[in-house]
Order: C-alpha cells, then sequence, then structure tokens
C-alpha cells in the first residue's frame, strides 16, 4: 500500500503542473504575451492547489491533534476546491475558448500577412511606372531642346562633353539609386528591408499555420507593427525625385482585422476543457483519498464502526 503513495503525489505535481501551464497560455493569451505576469500567475496556482490538497493529506495521516487537524485538514480541501473551482472559469478555460477560434484567427492572419507581401511587389511596380514615365519625360525634352531650351536646361541637361543619351541613363541610374537604396534589398546578406521582411512573413505564415499558442500571439502583436513600419520605409524611398520630376509618393493602404480581441475575450465553455478539468482535479486529489489515518484517530474508529457521526 506504501508504494501508492510516491505515485500518487507524483500524479498530484504532474497534474498540478499541466493545469498550471494551460492558465499559463490562457494568462499569456490575455495579456498579449506578457510572459513575466503569465508565468507569477500560473506558478501560484500551480502552489495554490498542490499545496493545499498536499497539506490536507499531511494533515490526514497526522498521529496527534487529531480534532484540530481534522479541522484544518477540511479548510484546505474546501480552499482547494474553491480555488479550483475559481481559477477554472477564470483562467483555465480561456486557453480552449481562443483555441475554439483558430480557424478565424488563422484566416484574419493570412489576410495581414498577404497584403504586407505584396507591399513590396507593389513599390516595385510603382518604381517601375514612374522610372518608365520620367524616362519617356526626359526623352520627349532631348528631342524638343532646341525649340524649348529652357525646360532642356531644367532638366540639368548640358550641351557640351556629353551625349544626351548618356545625359539621360545617368539621370535614370541616379533616380533608380535613390528609390531603390541599398538597405532595400540586399540579396548577399540578406540584411535588406525586403529579405528581413520576407523572412520573418515566410515564420509568420509558418507559425500561423502550425497554431504556435507562444508565437501566434507574438505574431498577432508585431504584425500591424511590422507593415506599417515596412511601409513607412518604402513611402520615404518614393519621396526621392530625379531632376525636375513630378511624381505622387508610393501609396499603399494596409487594413487590419482586429485579430487580438479573439485573445483578450471571454468565449463559451465547451465539455472537453470541462472534462479535463474534472480530470486535473481528481488526479491532484487522489493522494489525498487514498492517504490513510492513524488507526489512533477516533475518525479512523467511527469510520470501522460504520457510523457517520463524528464526536470532538
Amino acid at each position: 500500500m506504501q508504494s501508492k503513495f510516491p505515485l500518487a503525489d507524483v500524479l498530484l505535481i504532474l497534474a498540478a503542473l499541466c493545469f498550471g501551464f494551460v492558465c499559463f497560455l490562457s494568462s499569456y493569451f490575455y495579456t498579449l504575451g506578457n510572459t513575466a505576469e503569465s508565468l507569477i500567475l500560473s506558478v501560484s496556482i500551480t502552489v495554490l492547489l498542490g499545496g493545499t490538497v498536499f497539506i490536507a493529506g499531511v494533515l490526514k495521516r497526522t498521529n496527534r491533534n487529531f480534532k484540530i487537524k481534522f479541522v484544518l485538514e477540511i479548510i484546505m480541501l474546501i480552499l482547494f476546491t474553491g480555488l479550483f473551482v475559481f481559477f477554472t472559469y477564470t483562467v483555465f478555460f480561456h486557453f480552449f475558448s481562443v483555441s475554439d477560434k483558430k480557424n478565424e484567427v488563422q484566416n484574419q492572419m493570412k489576410k495581414s500577412i498577404a497584403q504586407a507581401e505584396d507591399m513590396f511587389s507593389k513599390y516595385e511596380f510603382y518604381v517601375g511606372g514612374r522610372e518608365k514615365l520620367y524616362k519617356n519625360t526626359l526623352q520627349s525634352v532631348v528631342g524638343a531642346k532646341v525649340l524649348n531650351p529652357e525646360t532642356y536646361s531644367s532638366y540639368g541637361f548640358v550641351s557640351t562633353g556629353v551625349s544626351d543619351q548618356k545625359q539621360i541613363d545617368n539621370k535614370m541610374f541616379t533616380l533608380h539609386a535613390k528609390l531603390f537604396p541599398s538597405n532595400y534589398s540586399d540579396t548577399t546578406r540578406h540584411k535588406g528591408i525586403k529579405e528581413v521582411a520576407t523572412k520573418w512573413l515566410d515564420n509568420a505564415k509558418n507559425i500561423t499555420s502550425t497554431w504556435n499558442p507562444i508565437g501566434i500571439v507574438k505574431t498577432v502583436t508585431e504584425v500591424e507593427n511590422n507593415s506599417n513600419e515596412w511601409l513607412h520605409q518604402l513611402t520615404t524611398f518614393s519621396k526621392a525625385r530625379g531632376q525636375n520630376e513630378r511624381a505622387n509618393d508610393f501609396g499603399y493602404i494596409l487594413t487590419f482585422d482586429n485579430v487580438k480581441t479573439h485573445f483578450t475575450t471571454d468565449g463559451k465553455t465547451s465539455p472537453v476543457p470541462l472534462g479535463l478539468a474534472v480530470l486535473a482535479y481528481l488526479l491532484m486529489l487522489l493522494s489525498y483519498l487514498i492517504t490513510k489515518r492513524s488507526t489512533k484517530s477516533a475518525i479512523c474508529k467511527t469510520e470501522n464502526k460504520g457510523e457517520f457521526d463524528i464526536e470532538f
């Protein structure tokens, strides 16, 4: 019979740790990634639940002060049950509530990631359009330089030393370098804005599709900020102008669904988490239930007589 006690205690510890871990994930959802706060809460829950039921077991197998320790034992059991019910409904169930919204969150995140990816191709299309228009303008100015020498000069052309075509090529090279600076794309070291964004977005897609509870929260909280930051950088690049060029800045609209609300609002409780909570409760209580009372206890004697009333 003694061999059951260590096993039951192990089950108590494991059940308390598993319950606490689920509460950690629930709190991580609630706080949108506050690891410290979630750890403090989950550790507190684990210690409180595991501690109260363990103390109840210790009090149950006492060899003296039976009446006082029996009262304390009952208090520990009531406290354990009350805390368990409270943490179950306020924290434990939330993880499963968010998980039930998995498909909705994934679909909204895929849209956010897709528009961030599309932003770079749209910028490159924008630059291509500007360069084509500017080159056509330069060629028209050169073609009319005899009739309109002032316009020719205003675009920075000179009549001696360098051919008009060479000057056009130089101006197009300069504009291209301004619109695609060295930190836009770096295929060698992969530290350009485009490469960094592509790598982050690929990782975000993987986390979203595999539903990593820790990673998905971080991805949800960062995708909007990162996308807006990349858009700001592209818009800044687009402000560059060739000499006498008239153009609009890069315009791209980012829209984001409020995915964060799925992590911070409660939902309906399904039978599965309720069943898991009951199982965790029974596993934590098992150590107490199989603990034997001292044969010296009046409670033990009463139980042996088949009586239910306990006299103090």
